[in-house]
């Protein structure tokens, strides 16, 4: 069903044996200080906060990098001036693509990415025109043979998900932002380790790709992701998941 959660996955596998780690530790840098920023220095208070600590943690990222990105964001210690918005295109066969921008140079940011959206069988668009297709929801990808149906329903209903959806290899629980701390918590606390875990932009359609337009979106979501300033992409293609695991492998 989700091109989303199969390219999820995928990127959690890679980025397990990545060398990249750099990048990744920018990123979620980046994210603690903008969250912090936005909400305060205390994870107790500051959701956003909290979920990004703890994505860093799963990456054993150091304390103490934690704790100077987040005084970086109160302002306790100096930092670079960081500006957050969003970017919206079209991918080949006309996939929808929404682009998560965190930058010290919004001109600088907009040509790259406008390059990489051209350069890659892509074109930009005017802000809200692939927006709305998108929802905000907490996304937990597990493997099937990590749990039962039914008993993953159980744990995941009870614990405030809105859904469970059957993708393939995979089952992918979906939550409002505001309990996917809770739905994860209880995944976890009954030994079920999540393929990916994230809050993300589902779409509410899919566009099927094959062929030369499904490798061309690959390597559009690939170039997207190389770029220092993108913290995350979203789209809406959907796509074998063999073809995904062997153009992006």
């Amino acid at each position: 069903m989700s091109g989303h959660s199969k390219w999820a996955t995928i990127k959690h596998k890679k980025g397990a044996l990545d060398a990249k780690r750099g990048k990744t530790f920018t990123r979620l840098i980046k994210e603690i200080t903008m969250a912090a920023k936005a909400g305060g220095g205390d994870p107790d208070g500051n959701p956003r906060l909290r979920t990004a600590i703890a994505a860093a943690k799963a990456e054993n990222m150091p304390a103490d990098n934690i704790k100077r990105a987040t005084q970086r964001g109160t302002g306790e210690l100096p930092g670079v001036n960081y500006e957050e918005f969003t970017l919206e295109g079209y991918g080949p066969g006309g996939a929808a693509v929404l682009v998560e921008i965190s930058s010290d140079n919004r001109n600088r940011t907009v040509s790259e990415i406008r390059h990489v959206f051209g350069k890659n069988g892509g074109n930009m668009a005017d802000a809200g025109a692939v927006s709305y297709m998108f929802h905000k929801k907490g996304d937990i990808v597990i493997a099937k043979t990590a749990a039962k149906e039914d008993d993953l329903m159980v744990i995941v209903l009870d614990a405030g998900a809105d859904d469970l959806v059957d993708d393939g290899e995979n089952w992918e629980v979906l939550t409002a932002p505001s309990v996917y701390e809770a739905v994860l918590e209880a995944v976890k606390k009954a030994g079920i380790t999540p393929e990916s875990a994230s809050v993300a932009m589902i779409p509410n359609l899919f566009v099927k790709l094959e062929g030369t337009q499904a490798t061309s979106m690959i390597r559009l979501m690939e170039a997207m992701e190389d770029q220092d300033d993108v913290q995350n992409v979203h789209s809406n293609f959907d796509i074998d998941q063999k073809l995904l695991e062997e153009v992006a492998g």
